[in-house]
């Protein structure tokens, strides 16, 4: 019998997390919660997950604080913040901080459902690819151990950020369309409409990262209509 994912739920408000636990356990998922966020960073921190569903308001340390201290312990562990609607401080925060994705509240559970999935779907292709990806002279990346250097600077990655520019290396004779990058990176199926700007708060996250200039990047390109294209890889 194929084990179960793990979902660990940290949000405060009592009714939206009973019928977070009770959808995903009803969908066949090993679930754990918390309504408080520092036994939510307890838990976080155990390893013990496949998932975490993080709400960034929560007593005690919130969300913000919580993903932080998980992406400096493990940058593969898969997390999903739960943020305000009308705040784009909340989602651009979340994904710098290194979150997968990010849920607007309020949310539909199919959505949610869809988008826990396709995080949990990680494509396995990145470990046959090259693990070493150059970028010029001045930007050497190793993809298995999510860490690189430019010039003299060290620099860290998480496990989405190196698959966006694996996906990017392999198509780097075309541009690739933001819709791509959902399919193919995050996983999400090319039916489905999402409203998200996670593509372009991640590339935004590796431009800063990458490119001596990040306002005038010259390996991360935008290619206006069409998408991104990485140019200079090795």
């Amino acid at each position: 019998m194929k084990n179960k994912a793990r979902i660990l739920i940290v949000e405060d408000e009592v009714a939206i997390r009973e019928g977070l636990v009770d959808v995903f356990v009803y969908h066949g998922y090993d679930v754990d919660f918390s309504g408080d966020g520092t036994e939510g960073l307890k838990k976080s921190l155990t390893g013990a997950f496949d998932l975490i569903l993080l709400d960034v308001m929560l007593p005690g340390m919130n969300g913000f604080e919580i993903c932080n201290q998980v992406r400096a312990q493990d940058r593969d562990q898969a997390i999903i913040m739960l943020t305000a609607k009308s705040s784009d401080e909340d989602i651009i925060e979340g994904l710098t901080l290194g979150a997968d994705d990010y849920v607007a509240k309020p949310f539909s559970i199919a959505q949610l459902l869809l988008r826990v999935q396709a995080v949990l779907r990680r494509t396995k292709s990145i470990v046959e690819q090259e693990h070493k990806i150059s970028l010029g002279d001045d930007v050497e990346i190793d993809s298995q151990n999510l860490s690189g250097r430019r010039d003299e600077e060290s620099l860290s990655f998480t496990r989405r950020e190196i698959e966006i520019l694996q996906y990017l290396r392999t198509n780097s004779h075309r541009p690739v369309s933001r819709d791509e990058l959902l399919n193919k990176v995050w996983g999400y199926a090319a039916n489905v409409e999402l409203e998200t700007r996670t593509v372009d708060i991640h590339i935004a996250k590796l431009r800063r990262k990458i490119e001596p200039n990040p306002s005038e990047p010259q390996y991360l390109m935008t290619v206006r209509g069409a998408g991104y294209r990485l140019v200079g890889s090795q």
